[in-house]
């Protein structure tokens, strides 16, 4: 069967080009090589389709000889004769199809379609003629030729394949005129969320999405007016100029010598369209977009009526401006996709935390570090809402726990295909069936699936085990969880197609290269994701094709059952997963098969491959299907502008040179408040009645965001904020009434434009520190006292013991930089005016009260260290530098010191590396 064209992924994404090679452009002139190979193809075609029928006709006969194929004679006397007419035939059928590909070629060289016909059953052969009317029609042109790339049909009899067809020639500017001009387009400006894509363009221009690949070839690794390059087919930025095949339409016509910077200041604006194909076009995208947003929307109200755009134009235009980020919440853009990929929330968070306590080593007094705004602070509000930690450790320490205990009693653990983590188990699906696993793992289904329960898994100390199944990753959600399949456990090519092919391979390399049930891995991607490497360095790289990565790949070929008794023993292998957005020549495919068939690794390839063990199928829906195994579940997705804001999130996290802390507004004065809000610690509203309990949490975070926006805020933001994943109007305005009657009338004020704030007698502690730390720096006399006065407000981390699920709108706001950083900044002043005073005791007593909040702060750790050198008890020093090094060993997001930290404490302590030794040795 002809192999099948991606269809156009939802979202206008970016086309992806099929093969390795860029266009293949011919000198201007012909070489001695050319015109031979050109006389020598001339030859060969005109024996192929002149001289073997002759030859036939002279020495054989004609194709039917009527005597040789009676019934009769068949059935009386089938001989030596009659095989030889029967092969007659199939010969004289071969010829008759080489006849046909090479009139399809000669017509779409002469004519230039730009793509041939293809014609059905004729893989190999249309191949052949490709090439040799592409070197015929050579000999006769002198000017440059382009090679688009076609994918053709598989012959019947040998493997299916990718042929290369030349076919494009450009014939003699001395004959004619019209070929010293060339077709380009300028790729136009971002407008709104729309950016242009190469399948949006050569849909556009040549009429056919799947062309895309045709732009991509005349157009890779050819500089561009800002320098750079086009070097993978998802990536195209405003203000490049792409030639076009002949045949496009809406361009521009340009001299083909002229440079491309003088093209873009000739026609910076698009080509003549016609407004209706534009018109039909964006309509038609923004249904499907608003459809989607509504139906994401309404499941997750679980039905609520969605009112929230109406609400919205009654929005205050300042409102508007103030609350971006709220307002896309409410819209669900980045919410739809990463709430709900909970496991690689999870391992993003956990990733994004070790980055942030790398910007901690390095923060400046007065300055916080650098937040996130825009997009990347609203995808860090999504992730925080999705993020499963608890069953991304159950499924980490549960996998090592089985491969330790399995590696105990010298068994190789079991291949495990697939996954189910749900809130009550982790289920896995080994093969072949054993009823014997290890506890507190248990058989089910006859020893088909081994299943911990969470309740177990929640009580497993962490393992110091190899991790046996890096290659799990999720593939989506049903009704009862997430879905996870084993990359390797397929012992073959994985295919993935549909219209959003290169979301799902995003999805799966960013949950791969952020996991924690992993140890050492790779990510090879293919063709995409260049900007993801900014997640993780050093697991993921990007190349342009598969030719660059499969030499190195078959070099590191190890068999499975090696490679995984090397993980539960202690001598892991580097775990390698190669996503290709790019489908593969046929001779790609074919090592690309052989090499997933003997090696363990992961390969999942897009495009038609006809070697695929399993076919990971993303439907129209949005659904994620292996027909292979069974599977049909909500896809786990990362379109372009989610991945865009998760690589601005991390590129801001790899920002060391922070950001200036902002002045606060003055107090009037520091008399005790009418209802104080407590926010440096657990979370505490003294002054107020006590409320229900189970109403407490919310009312409590309704305050605390009113509190830190003094200028007011909307309901209807009000309302995105509390309950981001939507609610209905009742509900909320219920909520707000029942704080009102809670706070009293004097405490919740409305103003004009609806906004709600509160009332002058509500305070927080940290508008109380604030103003403490701003007075000290004017009253040199009474400096110490003030600033002890405000460390002694901290009694613990900000906002301590809130719910989960809770405040994730923080990750878009400044509180928690500006009260880590303040907090740290006052208690570093305390300490250095404390030695100065010859009281160490103190300034050791400052720098601890400020840990309990800003524990991460490498900074205050060095404060703590000089404070307690400063007693000149070496005991209590050696204890410092103790517990110092067993927290950072032991630290969630990284296991080492600041390099600051680890020369401080070498100038201080000169033996404690002996005396670390020791008590980890005992």
């Amino acid at each position: 069967m002809p192999t099948r064209e991606p269809a156009r992924p939802h979202g206008r994404p970016a086309g992806r080009a099929h093969g390795r090679h860029g266009p293949a452009r011919r000198p201007a002139r012909r070489g001695l090589g050319d015109v031979l190979a050109g006389l020598g193809a001339l030859v060969l075609l005109v024996a192929l389709v002149g001289g073997v029928p002759y030859a036939l006709l002279k020495y054989v006969g004609p194709p039917i000889d009527p005597e040789q194929f009676d019934v009769r004679t068949l059935l009386s006397q089938a001989g030596p004769s009659t095989i030889t007419a029967v092969l007659v035939l199939l010969v004289w059928l071969a010829w008759f199809q080489l006849f046909v590909c090479v009139l399809v070629e000669v017509y779409a060289g002469v004519r230039r379609v730009g793509m041939p016909a293809r014609v059905p059953m004729s893989g190999g052969t249309q191949a052949l003629a490709n090439k040799l009317v592409g070197a015929v029609l050579l000999l006769f042109t002198t000017g440059a030729m382009v090679a688009p790339i076609v994918k053709l049909a598989p012959a019947p009899a040998p493997p299916p394949m990718t042929a290369v067809a030349y076919s494009a020639p450009i014939v003699e500017k001395a004959t004619l005129d019209t070929q010293q001009t060339k077709k380009v387009y300028v790729v136009q400006p971002p407008h709104g969320r729309h950016h242009e894509s190469l399948w949006e363009i050569a849909e556009k221009c040549l009429g056919d999405g799947r062309r895309y690949h045709e732009i991509y070839r005349l157009n890779q690794a050819k500089e561009q007016p800002d320098g750079s390059r086009l070097r993978m087919a998802d990536l195209i930025r405003p203000g490049w100029v792409l030639d076009m095949p002949d045949d496009a339409r809406h361009t521009h016509t340009v001299p083909v010598g002229q440079p491309r910077e003088q093209t873009l200041r000739d026609h910076p604006g698009r080509a003549e369209v016609p407004r209706s194909v534009e018109q039909r076009a964006d309509r038609a995208e923004e249904k499907a977009e608003q459809k989607k947003d509504v139906e994401r929307r309404a499941e997750n109200r679980g039905g609520a009526k969605h009112r929230l755009p109406e609400q919205d134009r009654r929005l205050p235009e300042q409102e508007r401006r103030e609350q971006p980020v709220v307002r896309e919440a409410q819209s669900g853009a980045l919410m739809d996709y990463l709430a709900p990929a909970s496991l690689a929330a999870a391992g993003l968070l956990f990733v994004l935390s070790r980055r942030r306590r790398e910007q901690l080593w390095n923060r400046l007094p007065g300055r916080r570090t650098a937040r996130p705004r825009g997009d990347a602070a609203e995808a860090e509000v999504a992730l925080r809402l999705g993020a499963d930690a608890p069953g991304a450790r159950i499924l980490d320490i549960g996998l090592r726990l089985l491969g330790a205990e399995l590696a105990a009693r010298h068994r190789t653990p079991p291949t495990v295909y697939a996954a189910h983590l749900s809130a009550r188990t982790l289920d896995l699906w080994v093969h072949p069936p054993d009823p014997d696993p290890p506890a507190p793992w248990t058989a089910q289904d006859g020893g088909q699936v081994w299943r911990l329960p969470a309740h177990e898994g929640r009580l497993l100390e962490d393992q110091p085990g190899g991790a046996p199944y890096p290659g799990l990753v999720s593939i989506g959600a049903n009704a009862g969880g997430r879905v996870l399949v084993d990359l390797e456990a397929a012992q073959g090519l994985i295919n993935v197609r549909g219209p959003q092919t290169t979301a799902a391979l995003a999805a799966i390399a960013v949950e791969l290269a952020t996991n924690r049930w992993s140890d050492r891995m790779r990510v090879t991607l293919v063709g995409f994701g260049e900007e993801l490497t900014a997640i993780a360095p050093d697991r993921i790289r990007a190349v342009g094709g598969l030719a660059e990565v499969l030499p190195e790949l078959e070099a590191a070929a190890a068999p499975r059952e090696q490679v995984l008794t090397g993980r539960v023993t202690g001598s892991p292998r580097e775990a390698h997963y190669l996503l290709s957005a790019v489908a593969p020549t046929h001779e790609e495919a074919r090592r690309l098969a052989l090499l997933a068939r003997r090696d363990t690794a992961g390969y999942v390839v897009a495009g038609d491959i006809p070697h695929a063990t399993w076919t990971l199928e993303i439907t129209e829906d949005g659904k994620a299907r292996i027909a292979e195994l069974g599977f049909e579940v909500e896809a786990q997705l990362l379109p372009r502008r989610h991945y865009r804001a998760l690589v601005e999130l991390f590129r801001t996290a790899g920002r060391m040179e922070g950001e200036p802390i902002p002045e606060p507004e003055p107090l009037v004065g520091l008399h005790a408040p009418a209802v104080e809000i407590r926010l440096l610690g657990p979370v505490e509203v003294r002054g107020l009645r006590p409320l229900e309990e189970g109403r407490l949490a919310l009312a409590a975070e309704m305050l605390v965001y009113l509190a830190t926006h003094p200028g007011g805020v909307h309901p209807v933001v009000l309302g995105g904020v509390l309950w981001p994943r939507g609610v209905q109007d009742l509900v909320r305005d219920a909520t707000i009434a029942r704080v009102a009657e809670w706070l009293g009338p004097d405490h919740l004020l409305t103003d004009e434009a609806g906004r709600l704030r509160l009332g002058p007698e509500v305070r927080t502690d940290w508008m109380l520190f604030r103003e403490l730390v701003r007075r000290a720096r004017g009253d040199a006399m009474a400096r110490s006292v003030l600033l002890e006065k405000a460390l002694g407000l901290v009694r613990g981390p900000l906002l301590a013991g809130r719910p989960p699920g809770r405040y994730a709108w923080l990750a878009a706001e400044d509180l928690e930089y500006d009260v880590a950083a303040g907090v740290a900044d006052a208690a570093h002043q305390l300490c250095e005016l404390r030695l100065a005073q010859n009281r160490p005791d103190a300034a050791v007593a400052a720098v601890r009260q400020a840990l309990l909040l800003a524990a991460d702060d490498e900074g205050l750790w060095r404060d703590l260290l000089r404070a307690t050198h400063a007693t000149q008890d070496g005991v209590r020093l050696r204890a410092v530098v103790e517990g110092l090094t067993r927290r950072a060993a032991s630290h969630p997001y990284g296991g080492a010191l600041a390099p600051e930290t680890e020369a401080l404490i070498e100038e201080l302590l000169p033996t404690w590396r002996i005396h670390v030794v020791r008590e980890s040795s005992a």
